[in-house]
């Protein structure tokens, strides 16, 4: 496969700011057509990504094009039917983050893949932050990771995701919950306490877990504090650091602590770029599911991993001291 023929479902916000530009400007991927309901917004982005076809039914889309993989950006109570008929197309998908509303629909949509034979990936992308690679790799060679923590906050109380149809944890925070699996492996034991302030909804989600490894985990959740905040931490033996990779306003850095001293990565240094979509993980993540389609090889964020990262925000939500 030399050229990627890529069509498109989807002309919403992360779309347009970071998925397709980074699609755009990688010259083994082409992009043939896009689906997307309204008019207006569908003109726009294929005007911008100089995409030939457009339509607005996607059965059609893929009935004509006949494409080698179809990125569905849509929010996710929207994606299980349109994902399923992809997927008994045997096409390849890509699509954000949560996976599903739900850890069966999320496991449903996993057997089907794997029936069918096509490949698929979940935007986690916390996992191909340049700066968090880079942090990861040097805890590796540090030594066996002890503690590993991940922390996100909004000062959003009251957030209600798509009107209700999906809960804070799976939706948003569950970039931190995949970013603890992705830091410390399989997890087989979980506490935690769920609570609510200044709503209610549940919006505050502090987790103790173990990993097969026998090292600890700590999640940090809570959507009524002062600001966004979303940071990550490595402990090994003589080694610790603390990272936060930035956010769309500007580029962060990483902090490395060992017994002969402590040095500085900046996020734009990790990424060689200071586009938000480069040094936030967004091009990688796109360049990896292409990279993955070339090969035959099933992506690292595949359905059936991001099924294991929903069931272990259920097991958050069930395992509560005091229950």
């Amino acid at each position: 496969m030399e050229k990627v023929k890529l069509a498109l479902i989807g002309a919403g916000a992360m779309a347009n700011a970071v998925h397709y530009p980074s699609l755009a400007e990688m010259p083994d991927v082409h992009l043939c057509a896009l689906c997307e309901l309204i008019d207006e917004k569908r003109q726009q982005t294929a005007q911008r990504f100089a995409i030939p076809r457009t339509y607005s039914d996607y059965r059609e889309m893929l009935a004509k094009e006949d494409p080698d993989a179809v990125y569905v950006l849509m929010p996710p109570h929207h994606l299980f039917d349109i994902v399923v008929y992809c997927l008994k197309a045997r096409k390849h998908v890509f699509i954000e983050k949560p996976p599903a509303v739900t850890t069966f629909q999320a496991e449903e949509l996993a057997r089907l893949a794997e029936r069918n034979g096509c490949l698929t990936m979940v935007g986690f992308n916390r996992r191909f932050i340049p700066l968090l690679q880079r942090v990861r790799e040097e805890q590796a060679k540090a030594g066996e990771l002890n503690l590993a923590v991940a922390a996100f906050h909004k000062a959003q109380p009251e957030a209600l995701y798509y009107d209700g149809a999906i809960d804070v944890l799976h939706c948003d925070a569950i970039h931190a919950v995949d970013a603890l699996r992705w830091m410390g492996g399989d997890v087989v034991a979980v506490a935690s306490h769920v609570g609510s302030s200044s709503s209610a909804r549940q919006n505050r989600f502090v987790a103790v877990m173990e990993f097969a490894s026998g090292a600890s985990g700590v999640l940090l959740a809570n959507w009524d504090s002062g600001a966004r905040v979303h940071t990550f931490e490595w402990h090994a033996p003589g080694f610790v650091a603390y990272a936060d990779p930035g956010g769309p306003d500007a580029p962060g850095q990483a902090v490395i602590r060992r017994p002969a001293g402590a040095q500085t990565i900046s996020a734009a240094e990790a990424a060689g770029s200071t586009e938000f979509a480069k040094f936030y993980g967004f091009y990688a993540e796109n360049r990896y599911f292409i990279d993955c389609l070339k090969r035959g090889q099933q992506p690292e964020t595949c359905f059936s991993d991001a099924a294991k990262t929903m069931a272990l925000a259920d097991a958050i939500l069930c395992n509560r001291i005091g229950r």
